[in-house]
């Protein structure tokens, strides 16, 4: 048994589907303030196992853009779930920071292709920014839970409660994977846009994802580390980062209802502008309603962005390579966050990294209006060929 291709289940499996190989993302926070608070791993080797694990990441999406058109993806994307809970129960019984760094990076590549494998399939179901919606929807739902939760437990049971969480979950994915039908290449409707893909606005929608997501991780890695360092306490900052992550179903859910109904560019410029606002308040952070404020908009906004950018870059070809293509810029852009404040961070604390993040976003947001408005435009054209 099958669900409908089209239906909501099949969107909502396919998002746990590809939320299962990047799950970890959701809960950085928590796994790296307990590498630090559990293993006694430095800040700077904290961030460069998250940075390994993401770069893994990176290059597993890469590989997935070469090969999804040459083989079935169902028993791939069983053989790497499969893959992820071995190497998150590996992990388990890790204490040195070189060797989670080579594990956790394998770790990465097995799930960069299972993302890369998923988005692929993504672009191949009508209204693609809708799932992307119901992805985002998955990713802060439960990542929500993890960084509520997670952070008390590293402590008492050390990293083993966080690796566990991740098995679980791809555990989940792995049994609702089943359901879905085949999706076959030889079944989706022709592209969006006809003819060659148009490599300039694909570059510009690429490079808006890098930006945003390194923006957006290099402070979320950090963000509990962040708190401290302003004089926060762990059992605010917790159910802090539950809401934030939770505030992201806002966003997701506002996505599923927009979907295009009000073009691309004028939601992302909004919606890109209040992200710039609330990484220039984390200067602020030393106010417990400031920090709350910033870090619940983020919520929103990220969850929210992050969709309409991917769905643009899978909008430029529906056999999913350049969906795929959209995840390992995703990806590296997740990985060159921590990697970049692993680098810049010091004892003079986290001013640099806010400014640094802030002027990544504003980049962003200037190179997105190009692929936007091409897409609006075309939107135009067809409905007023239509008319």
């Amino acid at each position: 048994m099958t669900v409908d291709p089209e239906g909501m289940a099949a969107r909502i499996i396919l998002a746990f589907l590809a939320t299962a190989g990047l799950f970890y993302v959701n809960i950085m926070p928590a796994i790296v303030s307990g590498l630090i608070d559990s293993l006694a791993f430095s800040r700077a080797d904290a961030g460069l196992v998250a940075s390994f694990n993401i770069y893994g990441a990176a290059i597993g999406a890469l590989c997935a853009v070469f090969i999804i058109t040459r083989i079935y993806w169902k028993p791939l994307a069983i053989g790497l779930l499969i893959g992820l809970m071995s190497f998150d129960m590996a992990s388990m019984w890790v204490t040195e920071p070189f060797t989670m760094k080579l594990i956790r990076g394998l770790h990465g590549m097995i799930g960069g292709m299972l993302v890369g494998v998923s988005f692929a399939v993504i672009a191949r179901v009508s209204l693609v920014h809708k799932t992307f919606g119901y992805l985002l929807f998955v990713q802060f739902g439960f990542g929500g839970l993890g960084v509520m939760l997670l952070p008390p437990l590293a402590p008492v049971y050390g990293t083993s409660a966080l690796f566990l969480s991740l098995v679980a979950f791809s555990a989940f994915s792995l049994l609702m994977l089943f359901l879905l039908p085949a999706y076959r290449v030889e079944d989706i409707p022709t592209p969006t846009i006809a003819g060659e893909i148009r490599w300039r606005p694909l570059g510009a929608a690429l490079l808006s994802v890098f930006l945003f997501q390194a923006a957006n991780m290099g402070l979320y890695a950090y963000i509990i580390d962040l708190g401290k360092s302003y004089g926060l306490t762990l059992s605010f900052m917790a159910p802090t980062l539950g809401i934030s992550a939770w505030a992201g179903l806002v966003g997701a859910w506002l996505v599923i209802v927009f979907s295009t109904r009000f073009g691309r560019t004028l939601p992302l410029f909004i919606a890109t502008s209040l992200t710039l606002l609330a990484t220039i308040g984390l200067h602020y952070s030393a106010s417990q309603s400031i920090f709350w404020l910033a870090n619940v908009l983020v919520g929103v906004t990220w969850a929210f962005c992050i969709a309409y950018l991917l769905g643009i870059c899978a909008e430029f070809d529906k056999e999913g390579k350049m969906a795929a293509l959209g995840g390992f810029a995703s990806k590296t852009g997740l990985a060159s966050g921590p990697l970049v404040s692993a680098l810049l961070l010091n004892s003079q604390g986290y001013t640099m990294l806010i400014n640094v993040a802030a002027i990544a976003l504003v980049g962003c947001l200037l190179i997105c209006i190009y692929p936007t408005q091409l897409l609006d435009k075309l939107d135009k054209t067809v409905q007023d060929g239509v008319g």
